[in-house]
Parts: structure tokens; C-alpha cells; sequence
């Protein structure tokens, strides 16, 4: 998993140059990888009504997703910013939506997480379906 860790990392710094922040200046970049090998990556779009920004790793997301692709197994963050940066906790409901045991890797930290450490006990089918009972 290294080499994903790397790869993936390269990227994510790689689309965190073309991010669209004017406000903030804050860069981010998220590389997303697929269980068959393909790379997806997205990057912060801000918008003057913060509001209606979209988050580097949903853009990743929603690329793939509109590209068919469904089954993740990692993702990387990158940020301008000399420390560790991640995701935020729509991102992770977003990641945990496909795969809450996914590989989350972040630039200036050597460690990597499964998702579900980040985002313990999240909203999923289970909770929805309890509620039909």
C-alpha cells in the first residue's frame, strides 16, 4: 500500500495547484482510488457564498461516481498547509457512503487511517432501515 500512498499523494499535490480558492488561499487536493486501479482526483472550489463550496474529496467522489466508478479503496489529501489537513466531516459522511474502511492517506503525516477511524458510528442503511421497523 505504499506505493498507493505515494502515488496517490503525488496527485492529490499534483490537482491541489488548480484548486479555485480566491477567498480563503487554502489549496486542497484528493486523489481517490478505485478498487480496479483507476485514479480520480478533485480540488476545493470556492465560491463567494462559502456556503456553495465543494470540498477537494467530493469532487473526486462525484467524478468518479459519474465516470460508473463506485468501489474505492483509497484516498489521499493534500493542502497548502504545512500541517497534516483532513477530510471534513461531510467528506467523510460522502467517503462513507462507499467504503468506511477505506485507506485515507495525508500529506505530512506518515501514518495512514481507515475512514471509520476518522468518522466512528456514522449515518448509514442500518440507521435508515431501524427507523421502517
Amino acid at each position: 500500500m505504499t506505493e498507493n500512498k505515494e502515488l496517490l499523494i503525488k496527485k492529490a499535490k499534483i490537482v491541489q495547484e488548480k484548486a479555485y480558492s480566491p477567498y480563503s488561499k487554502f489549496k486542497v487536493g484528493a486523489a481517490l482510488l478505485t478498487k480496479d486501479g483507476k485514479i480520480f482526483t478533485g480540488c476545493n472550489i470556492e465560491n463567494v457564498s462559502y456556503g456553495m463550496t465543494i470540498c477537494a474529496e467530493r469532487v473526486a467522489v462525484f467524478k468518479a461516481v459519474s465516470e460508473g466508478h463506485v468501489d474505492f479503496v483509497a484516498i489521499a489529501i493534500s493542502a497548502s498547509s504545512d500541517e497534516a489537513i483532513y477530510p471534513c466531516g461531510a467528506c467523510r459522511q460522502v467517503l462513507a457512503e462507499f467504503n468506511p474502511k477505506m485507506d485515507v492517506f495525508v500529506n505530512h503525516d506518515e501514518q495512514s487511517y481507515p475512514l471509520i477511524d476518522l468518522l466512528p458510528k456514522s449515518f448509514d442503511q442500518g440507521q435508515l432501515d431501524s427507523n421502517q421497523q
